[in-house]
């Protein structure tokens, strides 16, 4: 076999397993309707605004933001979100302020301001929006799972 042949034949074979598996029921927002016709847009949902924590799944997940963002600039001469969340700010608007960890730069080298590298919130931290989910979810929170004695020992 020539070194184009066994190329060929190594992609074919690649192709083959990156084929789309067929399942019994896909769910779209076009529910079923052929590609052709126009169909509604859904509704834009509601941004959940309680301004209440929210208990986070693992250790290291971002909080997320519970109040509507909507018109917040985020940007490398603005960040709305510090007008109520930086360290100076906290006392007078009594939000959270920013982890300590947004303070230090990769090398852990604590700064006086907000690292370049966390300044973009909505990397990480999202609004919820109040939606029905799509599929169910049989997720389990680890202490469920430590309170029930079913963890792996």
């Amino acid at each position: 076999m020539t070194g184009i042949s066994k190329f060929a034949l190594i992609l074919s074979g690649l192709a083959l397993l990156a084929a789309p598996v067929v399942a019994d029921e896909i769910i779209t927002f076009r529910k079923g309707a052929a590609i052709e016709k126009e169909v509604a847009a859904p509704p834009v949902p509601r941004v959940e605004n309680r301004d209440e924590k929210r208990i986070r799944n693992y250790a290291e997940q971002p909080p997320t933001i519970p109040h509507s963002v909507r018109g917040y600039e985020v940007t490398k001469n603005a960040n709305k979100c510090l007008a109520c969340h930086d360290r100076t700010r906290v006392a007078e608007t009594q939000a959270p302020m920013v982890s300590v960890t947004h303070f230090m730069d990769r090398d852990n080298q604590v700064l006086a301001t907000v690292s370049p590298r966390r300044y973009f919130c909505n990397q990480c931290h999202v609004t919820q929006d109040d939606v029905k989910p799509l599929i169910d979810n049989s997720f389990v929170d680890v202490e469920e799972i430590l309170k029930s004695g079913k963890a792996a020992q």
